[in-house]
């Protein structure tokens, strides 16, 4: 019998086998003390006066960094964008959630477009994510 037969792995030893297992074993197992099996290999706390570190960064998930790049603006302008046709412009508010609800856009896309002002024509995307508070910075 050949020692792939035994272990499933003939790329490593035993000993490191096992060693790559117990630095995954938190993660498999999802233990409370984290993703790293060895104590060492966890995050330092932070020191008096800083922040807690966290796992969402700064401009995501409902933080408004101010930055028209910011990844939740484009996020919203994918799925908005992605409901509408490049041909619907110039368009109002009545024609852009005619073209969404068309290409069987979600209730908040159809809830968004109807904050539109209902009496200004949209030229084209640009003016539209303008009227959002959703303009790209480039």
């Amino acid at each position: 019998m050949n020692t792939e037969d035994v272990r499933g792995n003939s790329k490593h030893g035993p000993r490191l086998d096992d060693q790559l297992a117990r630095e995954v074993e938190g993660q498999l197992k999802g233990g409370s003390g984290g993703g790293r099996a060895d104590e060492w290999r966890e995050p330092e706390p932070p020191a008096d006066g800083e922040p807690e570190p966290g796992w969402i960064p700064a401009g995501h998930h409902g933080v408004d960094s101010g930055d028209d790049r910011d990844p939740d603006r484009r996020e919203i302008r994918a799925r908005i964008g992605g409901y509408l046709p490049r041909d619907v412009f110039p368009a109002g508010r009545a024609k852009l959630i005619a073209a969404a609800r068309e290409n069987r856009a979600t209730d908040d896309v159809i809830d968004t477009l109807g904050g539109l002002a209902p009496n200004v024509t949209y030229p084209d995307a640009r003016e539209l994510w303008k009227a959002l508070d959703l303009l790209s910075a480039r």
